[in-house]
This record gives C-alpha cells, sequence and structure tokens, in this order.
C-alpha cells in the first residue's frame, strides 16, 4: 500500500514540475519566437544566422530578446554579438553587444537543470515597429581572444541561438 502511495506522489510531483516548467517556457505576450540549431555548436564567424517577423502592429511597445543555449564547452566568460535590424523600408541599424555568461565564479548564467543553459539577453525595450511589414534580425558572434589576434573561426560550446519578441504591458 506505501508502494502505491509512494507512485502516486511522485507521479503528482512530476506533473506538477512538467506543468510548471511548460507555463515557464512560454510568454503570454510573446508575439515572435524562435530558435536556430548551431550545428555541432560550432558558431563559424561567417555564420550570420537570420530571424523574420512580419509586424502590422505599429503602436505597442515591444522588447526584443537574443536567447542562447550554451554547454559547457563555452569557454569565455562572455559574447560578444553582431545584431542588425533590416526595417520593411530597407532602413537598417547595427549594434555591437557585449554579454556576460559567466558570474565571477566562473559558474554559467542562464537556466536549465542540464549541462545546457539558456540566457535570455536584453536587447531592446519598449520598442515600436514604427512600418507594417517584414522584419529581419542577423546576428553574428564577434569573439575574439585578444586585439592583436583576427576573430574567432569557430566558436565553440553555442547550441542555439534565439529571437523572442513580446508585447510590454
Amino acid at each position: 500500500m506505501n508502494a502505491v502511495r509512494y507512485l502516486k506522489s511522485v507521479s503528482k510531483l512530476l506533473l506538477v514540475l512538467f506543468a510548471a516548467a511548460g507555463l515557464n517556457s512560454c510568454s503570454k505576450n510573446a508575439v515572435f519566437q524562435e530558435y536556430k540549431n548551431i550545428d555541432d555548436a560550432l558558431w563559424n564567424k561567417d555564420s550570420i544566422i537570420s530571424f523574420s517577423f512580419d509586424s502590422t502592429d505599429t503602436i505597442s511597445k515591444n522588447n526584443i530578446y537574443i536567447n542562447i543555449r550554451n554547454n559547457m564547452d563555452y569557454e569565455f566568460s562572455n559574447l560578444f554579438l553582431i545584431v542588425g535590424i533590416q526595417f520593411p523600408d530597407n532602413y537598417h541599424i547595427v549594434d555591437t553587444l557585449e554579454y556576460e555568461m559567466t558570474d565571477k565564479n566562473g559558474r554559467f548564467l542562464g537556466t536549465g537543470i542540464s549541462d545546457i543553459k539558456e540566457n535570455k539577453l536584453e536587447y531592446k525595450t519598449n520598442v515600436t515597429f514604427p512600418k507594417s511589414g517584414k522584419y529581419t534580425i542577423d546576428i553574428q558572434q564577434a569573439m575574439r581572444k585578444n586585439q592583436n589576434v583576427e576573430g574567432i573561426i569557430n566558436l565553440n560550446g553555442i547550441t542555439d541561438v534565439g529571437v523572442e519578441i513580446e508585447k510590454t504591458n
């Protein structure tokens, strides 16, 4: 009888954990979310990852996030990215960004209970998409070992790159 009660308790706990994970993984305010896999977790310096979406809402404010999944092979405490947005009228903006990937003790930041950590990195806040149409966000890694050396050809340990756009309240 105790074994049956134990199995029911474990089943209920697992059900609650899966439900909480499902609720946490999807934002009810998300208007766009997409990930692209990095083959063999080796992000080539010339590889530009593109995300396209259509926007018809020219009034609402949005937050844009760059989502990065890394494994334990990632060897740096930070990550430099070049991110560009192309507007429907071909206007284009480009930003160079730096994100911290570890704490001061070298432990990876982000969420996840396995060897994969996910970081939701703030890119732009309270932005509107002023024109209806297709927008494209391009992301490229821009890591360097030091200023006297060319960029890293293959950045090891990044498994997925994503973009998430959330409508603010």
